[in-house]
């Protein structure tokens, strides 16, 4: 049987299609499987700001357009990046267990022995990132650093610290720890101090729902716990109506099959920050989704993502 694997073409992106390559060999080792570079709205439009160009689904679309045109058989996203909706004939054929989830702090060579935790940095210290979401914590937790935006793969990211255009660059650890760069981890984020986008760390492999046989080949990389908290996590950022152009913010932890979850709404200016945590049966995922965004709202989260 011959497979198709749609995937965007950065180092990150084709590390993680060749890993599900690899898994699906593991486990199957009669498949044919090829991987098919897709360049996405992200990929294309490297120096605009999310907000800008579309934020959730612009490095998303074109792979799944490309799934439903049949060009390819599956798709691998980082899930971070897939919206909370997709398409009504494609699935999640399986999220497979979680890479660290949290956020990791580079700082250049030269400092990078001198500060043990992200508060310790000085002030004016200037920190690259893209994302709202850690914007947001870090003006509330920083507000005397300076905040610069920061584009491209994560070697482009990185370079531009090494050029010194950065004091220090947020990134998340999952994709430094796959592409082998976890000495360029200087702190690994605390939750208290950058809770993580939602899914963060895990990655989805999507399939077109008429396509059985597909789904059940991919259906054994499935890992339970993760995808029942990706599916909390999922489920209370769509309660919220946001996507990576916001500052929203969530994970959750499964054990002995109760679920832990915490989330975060915040001002883009990090001026105000709303944060609490539901518990509950893992079985329950989207419930407690739906109640963690409820809370938040009835603390008045839209009027601070609206500010």
């Amino acid at each position: 049987m011959k497979l198709t694997i749609g995937s965007r073409g950065s180092r990150l992106a084709l590390w993680q299609a060749a890993w599900i390559r690899e898994q699906l060999r593991a486990v199957h080792p009669e498949l044919d499987l090829s991987i098919e570079i897709i360049k996405t709205t992200g990929d294309e439009m490297k120096s605009a700001p999310l907000s800008v160009i579309g934020g959730k689904g612009v490095f998303t679309k074109e792979i799944d357009d490309a799934l439903l045109n049949r060009r390819i058989d599956l798709a691998v996203h980082s899930l971070k990046d897939l919206p909370t909706v997709i398409p009504d004939r494609l699935t999640l054929a399986a999220i497979t267990e979680r890479e660290d989830a949290r956020d990791a702090l580079l700082l250049r060579s030269d400092a990078a022995e001198f500060y043990s935790s992200l508060r310790a940095l000085p002030p004016n210290s200037v920190i690259g990132t893209s994302s709202p979401r850690r914007t947001a914590q870090l003006r509330n937790l920083l507000p005397n650093v300076v905040i610069k935006e920061l584009r491209g793969n994560v070697d482009t990211r990185v370079a531009k610290l090494d050029r010194g255009e950065y004091d220090a660059i947020i990134l998340a650890s999952a994709g430094l720890l796959r592409l082998e760069l976890k000495d360029r981890i200087s702190i690994a984020l605390p939750h208290c101090d950058m809770l993580p986008a939602i899914g963060q760390g895990a990655l989805a492999v999507e399939v077109r729902t008429d396509d059985i046989a597909t789904a059940q080949l991919v259906a054994l990389l499935d890992h339970l716990p993760t995808r029942q908290a990706c599916t909390a996590e999922r489920s209370f950022l769509q309660m919220l109506g946001g996507g990576c152009e916001l500052p929203i913010a969530g994970h959750a932890v499964v054990q002995d099959d109760q679920l832990q979850l915490e989330g975060l709404v915040a001002q883009p200016s990090g001026n105000r920050i709303l944060r609490d945590e539901v518990k509950g049966k893992a079985t329950e995922a989207v419930n407690l989704g739906q109640s963690l965004g409820t809370s938040l709202l009835a603390q008045g989260a839209n009027q601070l993502l609206t500010s």
